[in-house]
């Protein structure tokens, strides 16, 4: 899937799978996000934007 501001938008409600949907896999990236995640929204949803937007 290649609409960014469909990613973009659920990056900002669901990081993990923004970043699923971007890579579309399960790898490193994913479960990076959901330890950022964990550890507090914010580092979760950058991490998302960044991975969606490059």
């Amino acid at each position: 899937m290649d609409n960014k501001v469909l990613q973009v938008i659920v990056a900002l409600f669901i990081p993990p799978l923004a970043v699923y949907m971007k890579k579309g896999r399960i790898d490193n990236a994913f479960w990076i996000n959901i330890v950022l995640c964990i550890l507090g929204g914010l580092p979760g949803i950058l991490h998302a934007l960044y991975v969606v937007l490059m």
